[in-house]
């Protein structure tokens, strides 16, 4: 045997045993699952009664719901000079943009950043302003953010091939006739960036109700975005791999399942600028969405009382909302009545929970989106893993494979001379491999076990067994209606276009009224709800 064999033999055999050593930390590992919204929504499934409300709240508005088109619906109304409104947390306090801590480490169950907003995005600019995140010139072409949330690099690297890349199109041993493909990809984004349709308006920018309705650019709307690439010639696998991550990152689903408006939409929107970044950068906080939003609850002054709506209605001329909160399983419930109402909640639940919705205009089985499913893992890190040497940790973390989408580390911001002791590792997975039905039946199913080993694959494609002996403890989010998915044809949904358009006692305020989950979509309609429910 030659000396360079017995050498690679025998790491083998130590590496096999401190795998299996491994193997057994896994075991050993205390796993968190929690599944926000999966009692109460079980509940409201079941049809069961709820006992007699045991007290009536009165207020003049009502919002149904407290992720960020709730929030922004208060904000609003506050910036308005309208203090009489009461908001009814749902499930858990923020939704999709909820967080959590170990002791003095914050970390995301949710969405984890925030674009810097385009001038069209003028609420977002006003909201960033008002609390303290924009700092200065808030309408101008780029105006100055509190240096602290904006992200600093390393930003983003790709492990491809056995080694870390920077960024997350590879490019690293990619040959030239791909590397032209990736080219001419993002010299057409910036042609259609620039571009505006036959009603004078961009063709994609955010809120999307104001991109242009050009009938040319709207037949984006019946083809996904694979289908787009192929007809536009692109074959390059890299770009294919690369779309593909970021439609699975941004709507929970493949590109080839995606709209290719959607798709295009994701890339051709994004060019807000900044007197102090780079163009294109991005704003984020080791909690990810929730320090904004508990920001927003905070300068809205919103009253707020815990619990779930179970049914909302027009009554006497005004609307009650009946509420509920579940203990150990068992429900109590209250009712408020107000002058109008904001039903802040996804579609799924309205649906189930708005009276009469279908008079309205929206029909659950012909206009309901499809939801995906999300899983985020927060792994609290005792020590930082050794790193491969060409590239040093970054903010997000990709592995060029699938399902997984990465990881970020909650101490990135944390300027320092020595690393902290503790961070957190924030690994997300879209359960795009498979559909949501099967995703959703998974989850239910799944052990702790079985959630931390398809939650760690990227970490161990990553750092292999040198990881785990890092890990203390993990929380485990499971969400399995996390977002809608903007399938080929959702701009054309006559069911939220009606919705979006409704003004009447009851208002609806939710970013699946665009078809899909981000910031700004959520904070346009609430405070486009706002401002119907003061008009008299």
């Amino acid at each position: 045997m030659e000396r360079r064999t017995f050498i690679a033999a025998g790491g083998a055999a130590l590496a096999a045993a401190a795998g299996a050593g491994v193997f057994q930390r896994w075991q050993e590992i205390d796993a968190s699952v929690h599944y926000p919204g999966r009692a109460e929504g079980h509940f409201l499934r079941s049809g069961a009664a709820l006992p007699a409300p045991a007290f009536v709240v009165e207020t003049d508005v009502v919002i149904a719901g407290s992720g960020i088109a709730g929030l922004a619906c208060a904000w609003q109304l506050q910036r308005d000079g309208h203090r009489d409104a009461l908001m009814i947390d749902g499930p858990q306090p923020f939704g999709n943009a909820a967080g959590g801590r170990f002791g003095a480490l914050e970390f995301p169950t949710g969405g984890h950043y925030l674009p810097l907003p385009s001038p069209e995005s003028r609420h977002v600019r006003e909201i960033l302003f008002d609390l303290g995140i924009l700092q200065a010139d808030p309408y101008g072409e780029k105006p100055t953010y509190d240096e602290r949330f904006i992200l600093h690099g390393p930003e983003e690297r790709l492990l491809y091939r056995g080694a870390w890349q920077d960024g997350f199109l590879p490019t690293h041993g990619v040959d030239a006739a791909e590397l032209a493909q990736h080219r001419r990809f993002f010299a057409e984004v910036e042609r259609l960036r620039a571009l505006r349709g036959s009603d004078g308006r961009r063709i994609f920018v955010f809120p999307t109700v104001l991109s242009s309705r050009d009938p040319a650019f709207d037949a984006l709307d019946r083809i996904t975005l694979k289908q787009w690439l192929d007809q536009q010639g692109y074959t390059a696998p890299t770009l294919h791999w690369y779309l593909n991550y970021c439609c699975r990152d941004d709507y929970g689903r493949r590109y080839d399942q995606v709209s290719a408006w959607a798709g295009l939409h994701y890339y051709c929107s994004r060019w807000g600028q900044a007197a102090n970044a780079g163009n294109g950068a991005w704003l984020t906080w080791p909690g990810g969405m929730a320090p904004v939003a508990a920001a927003l609850a905070q300068k809205s002054a919103i009253a707020r009382r815990a619990g779930t709506v179970a049914s909302l209605r027009q009554a006497g001329g005004g609307v009650e909302a009946l509420c509920f909160t579940l203990v150990d399983g068992h429900p109590t419930s209250y009712l408020v009545k107000a002058r109008k109402a904001v039903c802040a909640m996804p579609l799924m639940v309205a649906a189930r929970v708005v009276e009469h919705i279908g008079a309205l205009g929206f029909d659950a089985k012909a206009h309901m989106p499809v939801y995906a499913p999300w899983l985020v893992a927060n792994f609290l890190m005792k020590d930082f893993p050794a790193e491969l040497p060409e590239a040093p940790l970054a903010w997000d973390n990709v592995v060029y494979q699938e399902p997984g989408l990465g990881y970020v580390v909650s101490t990135h911001q944390d300027i320092r001379q020595a690393p902290p002791t503790q961070t957190v590792f924030s690994a997300y997975v879209a359960l795009s491999d498979r559909t949501p039905a099967q995703a959703r039946k998974w989850m239910m199913t799944a052990t702790p076990a079985q959630l931390v080993e398809l939650a760690s694959a990227d970490l161990q494609a990553a750092y292999g067994w040198k990881f785990a002996p890092c890990v203390e403890r993990v929380d485990i989010t499971l969400r399995g209606h996390a977002m809608a998915a903007p399938l080929p044809g959702f701009r054309s949904n006559a069911g939220t276009a009606a919705l979006r358009a409704h003004d009447g006692p009851i208002v609806f305020a939710h970013a699946d009224l665009s078809g899909f989950s981000v910031f700004e979509e959520a904070a346009w309609w609430g405070c486009t709800a706002a401002r119907k429910v003061v008009r008299r």
